[in-house]
Order: C-alpha cells, then structure tokens, then sequence
C-alpha cells in the first residue's frame, strides 16, 4: 500500500481483553525484533536475491523503531488496560504498534511467535473472555506472550546486555545484575509484567500439559519463516524445553 492511516478513534470501543491481546502482541513485536538474530550473524546469502527472506534479523534501522515502541508500550499499555477512558494511553498504543510494525517488518520476529502459532493452532478447548465467539479461541497477542519469559530466558545468552536493557524498560533494577543472569532478570520482569495485566498463567490455562508438548513441538517447528531469525539455534528440544517452562509462569 502507498499510505497508510494511523487513527487511534478506531480504537475506542475495542473490548479491554482485546486491547490487552493487540498490546501483547506489539509488546513482542519490538521485543523480538530489538533480540533477533543479527543481520550479519545470518547464514550465507541466497544465490538469487528473490530468495532472500522476508526478515532480514536486528539491524541498525530496526533497532530504532523497535527500542522506541518498546519504551512506548511498557508505559501506555497498564494504563490502557487499568483505565478504557485514558485516550492518551490508546493513542500512543495506536502509534506504539506502527512503530513496531515497521520493526518487525524490517527485522523480524523470532521464538515468541514461532511457537504462537501452534499454540493457537492445537487449541480445542480454551475460549478467551470478551470473544463473541462459540468456538475455541486464543488470540494471537496472548499466544505470544505467555511464553515470552522463557524464550528470553533462552535467548538472553547471546546479547545479554539488551535484554538487561529490555528489563529495564520493563520496571526491574539492573542497577547490580550480572549479565550471565540477564536471561532470569528479564524472564522475572515480563512475568511481573503479564500478571500485572491479567494475562492467563502459561499455556496449561488453555488446557495443556506436559503429554501436548510433542504435538506442540511438531506444530512449531515447520515455522521457518521465524524461528531461524532466533539468536539462538533451535531445534525440537530447545522449543520443548521453552513449552515446559511456559506451562505455568507465576
């Protein structure tokens, strides 16, 4: 598209558990683009350009964009969720999400959302509050984040310092943290973070156990497109061990 029309109006009677879900997910969106993979830590270039893909990993440009909305959002979204009156708190929502958009668009995504898909995907049961639907639903925002804790825990070996710095912005003291524990201070900062908002307590709310995490691993791991933009080299067991420790997360 040649233009596009950012209006946070169009926002205004969107239900809470929806601006929570939408929230969620721009929350990821920058945090995964500031963590993935580098752009000149990638594999070799295709032969044809045209095969390049789509994301191109953490880059200068990216960085920008992402670091911004995240600053944006770890302000704006509680109190778009605690008060559906705060307009200013929607309207910088509104533009927290173009700015991580143009993030990710650039950078790309990673582990959060790989695994997303096949939690939503392999959902039978679990219906979100304020859904006006009959049928099994987890949103996309909240498939995402539930396990962002331990996809941080996993991938904040290979660049400690930003995620230290994610933290932060997050609400936690790094004033004294040690960079080989930057992986537990972030996975801390984003539960406190998600329970604060309500967010449902890991993936056994929407009715999994230990027995799907082979049917979910089997799910995630055709998802490429995102998970090779991972900081980290992932394979099945990486992503069980993920799926484990986002069963519960508070």
């Amino acid at each position: 598209p040649m233009l596009g029309i950012i209006d946070p109006l169009n926002t205004r009677s969107m239900p809470m558990q929806v601006r929570l879900a939408s929230g969620l997910d721009v929350l990821c969106h920058a945090i995964e683009s500031y963590t993935a993979i580098p752009y000149h830590m990638r594999g070799p270039a295709p032969e044809n350009p045209l095969l390049r893909p789509a994301y191109q990993g953490a880059n200068p440009i990216s960085d920008i964009w992402s670091s911004h909305a995240l600053r944006m959002v770890a302000k704006a979204l509680p109190r778009a969720i605690a008060d559906p009156e705060d307009l200013d708190a929607q309207d910088t929502m509104t533009l927290a999400a173009a700015y991580a958009g143009i993030g990710f668009g650039n950078g790309g995504v990673h582990l959060m959302h790989g695994c997303s898909y096949g939690i939503s995907g392999l959902n039978r049961s679990y219906q979100h509050p304020e859904y006006p639907t009959e049928h099994a639903l987890c949103p996309h925002g909240i498939s995402v984040a539930v396990t962002s804790p331990a996809v941080a825990e996993f991938t904040a070996s290979m660049n400690p310092d930003r995620h230290l710095e994610i933290a932060s912005v997050l609400g936690a003291d790094v004033t004294n943290a040690k960079r080989e524990d930057a992986g537990i201070v972030l996975g801390d900062a984003l539960r406190r973070f998600l329970q604060g908002l309500g967010v449902p307590n890991g993936i056994a709310a929407f009715g999994y156990s230990t027995s799907d995490i082979g049917a979910l691993v089997e799910s995630i791991l055709p998802q490429h497109r995102v998970l090779k933009l991972s900081p980290r080299q992932t394979g099945a067991e990486q992503i069980a061990s993920i799926l484990e420790r986002s069963l519960k997360n508070y």
